[in-house]
């Protein structure tokens, strides 16, 4: 039936079985990455660059997973950091356990059917449970205060960043604040940049209201107070004509009244640039010599943006309108910055737009960050991408539920409780469900080098017997009896909106390799054929 070469595999064995190891083995890969004391993977792409990291993203994109069972839980995951921008590893190690926990059922005996019926009844059930785990809403006025925001973005840059976490966390919130528009459902993740310059210390970095760009300007002109900016999307230079053409020059005279014509031409554009009130240009094309010669004799700051990306956000930060061509500009389309230097961080030259102190004064603002390797800028840079998604998750839902651990041992509790009242084949699935939930609470134990049975066990009994669903696990503490500890008035916080849609993703990914049950890897098509003799008709012909 079908073509020679073709692979076919299907039951129980050779196809479920077969898809679960394999999302089991990805799942088991990040899993020891979870958490403030997850261990980082050392990765080295196709491309033998070398990345140091404990983010789940980072290390799937850059591991190239070819499986496509384990490709599904890695597209989860993508989507999960492209929708939320954290939670991207708890959808993974999660999918991994209930395929984890599903293979012993199907084992046992159950139809995928019924284990699928069960993992979708217990989904409905946390869903409607996690609203009732909620112990802290932020109201629109927190979303302007920096103590609030550090304080909900605090477990969140401490998973990847512990030791960092008292540094990062103000500011990300400074940056955060610096761009929040008047309604905080339109914040955009962009708007908030970062500048990694090598050298110096952690301690050393800052919250930069407006734009930084790392490159020196052009010009003699190194500081412009209250500059109005004029922002060209043009190279700045001698006009050229789009075709070829020739000229015919029979002295010296002609010669010199040609060059004078068209450096006159030139002056006049920037005179008309000058008049218009701008002191600072930023240009979007290559600036000629004799352009910065008139540039300078007109005391003008300017600098070249290669990137058009940058240069729209530029142009975003000072409010301006690009042009087209070098001329005369309105005033309404100047751009206006507070203050434009070079500055010299580290061996690099920045050249710094920085804004006033006003709140509304610039919709971008820049995390300059110090350090003093290459790969610690990076996963700090990651670890403020978080926050960032973090805080544009919460200007749609500010609700937060206790973290460590403690809201999944909540929620197993719940599906537990609602199985134990379930009559058919489906509890089973369901109880699984609730086992796969302490996967994390488990692997934060594990991970902080306590008995994770044991921590497990005095969580359950700490909730039960308190009746407080704020118990979790204390990675500081010295033994699994300590483990336990009510985190309710700590920063250790759970974005509500995040924990959805991580558990729907990994339970809608999980479900879907559980649906499979044949594999058909279908016969290469095209390529060179080997062996052949032109002219001749194959099968494939």
């Amino acid at each position: 039936m079908f073509k020679a070469g073709t692979h076919h595999m299907s039951g129980l064995e050779e196809a479920i079985l077969r898809n679960v190891e394999a999302c089991k083995k990805l799942s088991d890969i990040t899993r020891t990455s979870l958490g403030p004391n997850g261990m980082n993977k050392m990765v080295i792409n196709h491309l033998e660059k070398l990345f140091v990291t404990n983010d789940a993203v980072t290390i799937m994109s850059q591991m190239e997973v070819a499986h496509p069972a384990a490709k599904l839980l890695v597209l989860a995951s993508q989507m999960q950091e492209r929708e939320v921008g954290d939670g991207s590893n708890f959808v993974i190690v999660f999918a991994g356990e209930l395929l984890s926990q599903a293979e012993d059922l199907l084992r046992m005996g159950l139809h995928p059917s019924e284990v699928i019926r069960g993992y979708k009844t217990s989904l409905k059930i946390s869903m409607e449970y996690m609203q009732q785990l909620v112990i802290w809403k932020l109201n629109e006025k927190d979303l302007y205060s920096q103590v609030a925001i550090a304080k909900a973005i605090h477990a969140c840059v401490g998973s990847k960043q512990l030791a960092n976490v008292e540094l990062l966390a103000p500011l990300i919130a400074d940056a955060c604040i610096t761009v929040m528009p008047t309604n905080p459902a339109n914040f955009i993740v962009d708007n908030v940049r970062v500048c990694k310059c090598l050298g110096g210390d952690l301690s050393t970095s800052e919250v930069i209201k407006g734009m930084v760009i790392k490159k020196d300007c052009q010009t003699t002109i190194k500081e412009v107070i209250d500059a109005k900016v004029a922002v060209f999307t043009c190279s700045l230079d001698a006009s050229q004509t789009d075709t070829k053409g020739n000229i015919l020059i029979n002295n010296a005279d002609e010669l010199l009244n040609y060059n004078k014509s068209e450096e006159e031409q030139l002056e006049k554009s920037i005179k008309a640039v000058v008049d218009s009130g701008a002191n600072v240009v930023i240009a979007g094309g290559p600036i000629g010599d004799m352009a910065l010669h008139f540039l300078d004799k007109y005391k003008l700051l300017a600098i070249r943006i290669q990137s058009k990306f940058e240069l729209r956000r530029l142009t975003r930060a000072i409010k301006a309108r690009p042009q087209v061509a070098v001329g005369k500009i309105r005033p309404e389309d100047l751009g206006y910055c507070a203050k434009v230097h070079v500055r010299e961080v580290g061996l690099q030259k920045l050249t710094v737009f920085a804004q006033g102190e006003k709140r509304d004064a610039t919709d971008v603002a820049t995390v300059l960050l110090r350090s003093s390797t290459r790969q610690i800028l990076m996963d700090i840079e990651r670890a403020i991408d978080d926050g960032v998604n973090v805080v544009k998750a919460m200007c749609k839902d500010p609700s937060f539920m206790v973290g460590a651990g403690a809201n999944d041992i909540a929620l197993a509790r719940e599906v537990m409780s609602h199985a134990e009242r379930e009559r058919g084949l489906q509890q089973y699935a369901m109880k699984r469900f609730s086992r796969a939930l302490e996967v994390v609470p488990r692997t934060l134990a594990e991970n902080a080098g306590i008995k994770a049975e044991e921590a497990i066990a005095a969580l359950y009994s700490a909730q039960e017997q308190k009746k407080s669903t704020g118990f979790g696990i204390n990675i500081d503490a010295k033994s699994a009896a300590e483990s336990a500890v009510d985190l309710s008035a700590t920063k250790v916080l759970d974005l509500l909106p995040t924990k959805k849609m991580a558990m729907e993703l990994a339970v809608d990914a999980a479900i879907t390799v559980l649906k499979v049950d044949q594999i058909i890897m279908a016969k290469p098509a095209g390529g060179p054929k080997t062996g052949g003799r032109k002219g001749h008709w194959d099968d494939d012909d």
